[in-house]
């Protein structure tokens, strides 16, 4: 849910942080009132066309879907006293929500999802105010869906922990590719299923190492991703170095939930096809929250950063964050407004010292997370190439998007996963100062560059977003959060 007054977001949230239900589709109470402090609302935007998504329900036999009265947005908003006023489609609204967000006065833009109404995939071009659609992949042949077809196939949850997926794939061998291309995927032309995956694979390849199933349908997604974006790059058009007349840089815009992909999003992006590259922070279906209300307005938002939630006020507490971290090597902070995004960015964080050997099982013990998860080093921005190779194209990585190889590995072993990768976060003065000035003090004072930067959230709940979230972690976990 997002409020935007003229090209300003003046607050933007999920609604699981208020319910306490992890990946919660639904609005409640706590969010609607909240976001109305930011109100009155003079339009109210919906992300998809429900009536339009009920036809491809029908088509796949979800019948329960299509005569569910819940999947009319309309029924249940009517609880809150709120008219939807326009609706924009599904892929639209993410096209919308990178472009119109982006740095770009002009792109081609490339959205990848699991579905929305109909479509999985989608290519644009975005000028201006214009944003034109070029080129579409329709249900059921999703690349999204596959991947989280996989995901359930190794006994995790689909659509909630694709990212576990992507973090088990570094410790297996893409053994499974030409099976994988034998059986569910057409290697040749636009991409193509040969089967309806919605309901998962079942047992597909009984025998088969978990290990190696994610390192397989990494690679086969590295490789279908790849031929879609130099599909997107063959829209630029003919006679033009850039996406248009104004520009001669090649800007691209991805987004969809599948752009969370931060392995492969580094792989792509060290292609070289495009010079610049923008992912909205936010690239799945919250975020279109924001872009169905650019897509309706036609117009660019300034995105300035992605703290747009809840408050907690106070300054932010270097000193005590400094002296836990001293004295514990980890330490939670809940301070500002929360983060709108999947990731913790240093307002709702667990931090840790990442130098130790034993920091890495003393964080996963706390969060009960599996020992294959990899976790993030937050770094000053000025010193992200001093520490980490990351493809030419990105200048720094803010969002968590994309992942390096740390030069001195072996000094922070905490942060890196099993393939000597880390999904890096820059932390700049502008964007959050309290964050940066807590790094620039841990630097000066240990001659540490980074920290261990990981969510903080009760395990199966979405990540803190008050105060008394914070302060159920801190006792259920005995870790101090400020």
């Amino acid at each position: 849910m997002a409020v935007v007054e003229g090209s300003e977001i003046l607050w933007a949230a999920h609604a699981e942080r208020y319910s306490k239900i992890k990946n919660d589709h639904y609005l409640n109470w706590d969010i609607v009132n909240e976001a109305k402090m930011y109100g009155p609302w003079d339009k109210v935007v919906y992300y998809e066309k429900p009536l339009l998504k009920k036809t491809r329900q029908a088509y796949a036999g979800q019948w329960d879907e299509v005569f569910s009265r819940t999947n009319i947005p309309q029924n249940y908003l009517n609880a809150f006293g709120i008219k939807i006023d326009e609706y924009v489609s599904h892929h639209e609204s993410h096209a919308a929500a990178g472009f119109f967000t982006s740095p770009f006065y002009d792109a081609m833009v490339l959205t990848v999802d699991a579905i929305g109404e109909w479509d999985t995939t989608s290519i644009w071009q975005g000028k201006g105010k214009q944003l034109d659609l070029c080129y579409k992949i329709k249900y059921p042949h999703s690349l999204g869906v596959l991947y989280s077809a996989f995901t359930q196939r190794v006994g995790l949850k689909p659509a909630e922990e694709e990212y576990i997926l992507m973090g088990m794939a570094a410790y297996g061998e893409p053994r499974h590719v030409a099976e994988i291309y034998r059986d569910l995927v057409d290697k040749d032309g636009d991409f193509t299923l040969k089967k309806n995956l919605h309901q998962g694979l079942g047992n597909w390849l009984p025998e088969a190492d978990p290990m190696d199933l994610a390192a397989s349908i990494q690679q086969v997604t590295e490789q279908e991703l790849e031929k879609l974006w130099r599909k997107t790059r063959q829209y630029i058009p003919a006679g033009q170095i850039g996406v248009s007349k104004y520009s001669n840089k090649r800007n691209l815009v991805y987004g969809g939930g599948v752009a969370l992909n931060c392995v492969a999003n580094s792989k792509l992006a060290n292609l070289g096809l495009f010079d610049n590259i923008w992912i909205m922070p936010n690239p799945g279906d919250a975020g279109s929250s924001i872009g169905c209300i650019a897509a309706a307005e036609r117009k660019h938002i300034n995105w300035r950063h992605a703290f747009l939630g809840h408050n907690i006020e106070g300054e932010y507490p270097v000193d005590h964050l400094i002296k836990e971290l001293e004295t514990n090597r980890m330490v939670g902070v809940a301070n500002g407004r929360a983060e709108f995004g999947p990731r913790a960015l240093g307002n709702r964080s667990l931090l840790a010292d990442p130098r130790g050997p034993d920091i890495k099982d003393l964080v996963n013990r706390i969060k009960q997370r599996q020992e294959f998860r990899p976790f993030a080093p937050a770094i000053l921005e000025e010193d992200l190439h001093e520490y980490f190779e990351v493809p030419k194209c990105v200048l720094n990585t803010p969002y968590m998007q994309f992942i390096g190889i740390c030069k001195h590995g072996k000094d922070f072993p905490a942060i890196i996963h099993h393939d000597g990768t880390s999904r890096v976060q820059t932390v700049n003065k502008t964007d959050n100062p309290g964050f940066y000035q807590l790094l620039k003090t841990w630097k000066q004072k240990t001659g540490c560059p980074m920290l261990l930067n990981t969510s903080l959230n009760i395990k199966g709940e979405p990540i803190v977003n008050d105060r008394l979230d914070a302060k159920r972690f801190e006792t259920k976990y005995n870790v101090r959060v400020l």
